[in-house]
């Protein structure tokens, strides 16, 4: 068999696997045809419970544990700020923006937020009840060293009891 042969065998193999594969996926539009507009799904509700998340990863931005469809955040308001500022938040028992929020691009500390961290709604969201629409398989790097760990030190087996 000729080297030309051969590919085009393994890419009509290739494209052959890849078709059947495509049966089988439904993506995020679900069963509707691609000439069909689906049915929108319901509206995530907006969790109100103030109770903060966990985050998954170093810096991750933390998520909005409260409802703010009534927050007013334009370039001459940011309510936000009204608690998580550094004057009010003792007061409103809301934790304070981090320090990188009152730094300029040049590590320079500002006596009011930076106007890079100025629009919160652009790293931070809002918790919802919202399925996820594909599974989510992310592993935490800590959880990931573990698993590492516990291969390559396997725990002793427990000692059996001798029988009297």
């Amino acid at each position: 068999m000729t080297p030309r042969v051969r590919r085009v065998a393994i890419i009509g193999v290739l494209c052959f696997s890849a078709a059947l594969a495509a049966d089988n996926l439904e993506g995020l539009r679900g069963p509707t045809p691609l000439n069909q507009e689906p049915k929108a799904p319901r509206m995530a509700t907006v969790e109100n419970f103030d109770v903060r998340r966990g985050r998954a990863y170093t810096s991750q931005p933390p998520t909005i544990p409260h409802a703010i469809d009534r927050y007013e955040l334009t370039r001459n308001v940011n309510f936000c700020m009204y608690c998580h500022s550094r004057v009010r938040n003792e007061e409103f028992g809301a934790p304070m923006v981090s320090a990188t929020h009152y730094m300029d691009r040049d590590a320079n500390f500002l006596a009011e937020i930076s106007p890079r961290r100025y629009f919160c709604t652009q790293c931070h969201v809002v918790q919802t009840d919202a399925r996820p629409p594909v599974d989510n398989r992310f592993i935490d790097v800590y959880d990931l060293v573990e698993q590492e760990q516990q291969v390559a030190d396997p725990p002793a087996p427990a000692a059996k009891e001798k029988k009297e």
